[in-house]
């Protein structure tokens, strides 16, 4: 058994601030851990009353303990591109996010770029993510053997492309064969899933979108995982290619694509018509506003898809997004929403990298909450003492101001440590 004695913030529901019903909050409490899952919370003055031992606590106050951040879009061989300058989305993948990803078909070096990836995760406290790799078997292999070695929830798939793209990146025929076979191997093994995952359709022939219409149709549970709507080029490209749809989202529809386990990045240029049909078929949208703003692509108007009741995660979009931390791209995703005339709550976008995260994924009954039953995933937040954060900290003591600062100054001091699966993953050198 483990106890974990600090302030804790998790969500039943969406809260709209500090006194919404959806917020549990307290101010001194203890995470007791029982292997792999969180057996209770309780007051710190109730667990010493019920006979617990307050020499056996990890004691991480002043820091605020919250569930691991999930990133519901992130490209794990995209790391090395980050920052890559000056070309908005079609010529962006042609220069840099293409030539990356072909650096992958060497074994050992994806072998070595997915440790590296999860390390990256864990430092930013990122318990669980949705992530592309590329069209190379092996890469998929190595994301999930360097996942399950740290008993991490992560759900990735190889990445189908049989067009427009270099040779290297290019599947023989439709990759049907490869991608079943992986979805065979790893589907459900531990904390592993499995997505099924066109480029988007530009890259994929109707042929290869049958295929992974027919196959997603086989194995209810699995993922499907791609892009949307996130540039009026690519809209316009798309739309030349399958002329008989009258919208992007019908081109996925015709090929079963549009179901309650998708999720496509972006979103930003759907239609009423298109965001009422995503409603109807359980799709859901991962909002990605730092590679939005990066590569100029445009502003979701979450309102919108409120409007709608259409699920929404958040992704860093690595590479395109700048940062591992989900801290930094929901403080991207604020700015959007002021661009937008709205005012995005930091409770509300705490929410939507944890509790939101796992009802975008059907996980909201395993993760994303800290509470009895669930999976220990946690976050330890609290920056060293000498940083901008912490002066920050100490001058508002609020839980919305506290938030706030930590979403514009914590990216890289704000995680203390990240726990998995009941294991800390990652403790900062300086933490103490």
């Amino acid at each position: 058994m483990q106890y974990v004695r600090g302030a804790v913030l998790t969500f039943t529901s969406d809260p709209d601030g500090e006194n919404h019903p959806g917020v549990e909050y307290l101010e001194d409490a203890v995470v007791v851990i029982d292997g792999a899952h969180i057996q209770s919370v309780v007051n710190y003055s109730n667990f010493l009353a019920e006979g617990g031992d307050g020499q056996a606590v990890h004691d991480v106050r002043p820091g605020l303990i919250t569930p691991g951040f999930i990133d519901t879009h992130i490209h794990y061989p995209q790391m090395n591109i980050i920052g890559s300058y000056g070309a908005q989305l079609m010529e962006w993948l042609e220069r840099y996010a293409f030539p990356g990803e072909l650096a992958y078909a060497d074994e050992a070096y994806a072998e070595t770029q997915a440790e590296l990836f999860m390390q990256r995760l864990f430092q930013h406290g990122t318990t669980s993510a949705l992530t592309f790799t590329t069209v190379h078997p092996h890469v998929t292999d190595a994301l999930f053997r360097a996942a399950q070695k740290r008993s991490a929830r992560v759900i990735c798939g190889k990445v189908l492309m049989n067009r427009f793209a270099p040779e290297g990146l290019l599947d023989v025929g439709d990759g049907d064969d490869e991608n079943r076979a992986l979805l065979e191997k790893w589907h459900g093994v531990d904390r592993l899933s499995y997505a099924i995952t066109p480029r988007f359709a530009i890259s994929c022939s109707p042929d290869q979108l049958q295929a992974a219409g027919d196959l997603l149709a086989q194995y209810p549970g699995v993922y499907l995982q791609s892009h949307i709507a996130e540039h009026p080029d690519e809209i316009a490209s798309t739309l030349a290619l399958f002329p008989e749809a009258s919208d992007y989202a019908e081109v996925y529809e015709r090929f079963g694509l549009l179901t309650d386990h998708s999720v496509f990045a972006h979103g930003i240029h759907l239609s009423e018509d298109e965001l009422a049909r995503f409603r109807a078929s359980g799709s859901r949208i991962s909002f990605c506003p730092s590679s939005n703003l990066f590569l100029g692509s445009g502003l979701l108007d979450l309102q919108r898809l409120d409007e709608f009741d259409v699920a929404m995660g958040v992704g860093s979009d690595v590479g395109g997004g700048t940062h591992f931390s989900m801290l930094a791209t929901v403080a991207d995703g604020y700015k959007v929403n002021q661009l937008l005339g709205h005012n995005w709550h930091p409770l509300k976008a705490f929410y939507a990298i944890t509790r939101g995260g796992a009802e975008a994924l059907h996980l909201a009954d395993r993760i994303g909450s800290i509470a009895p039953g669930f999976e220990a995933d946690l976050v330890v937040l609290r920056p060293p003492s000498d940083t901008l954060l912490a002066q920050r900290l100490s001058a508002d003591q609020s839980l919305t101001g506290q938030l706030f600062a930590y979403m514009f100054l914590g990216a890289e001091h704000a995680v203390a440590e990240t726990w998995v699966a009941g294991v800390p993953q990652y403790v900062r050198v300086d933490n103490g």
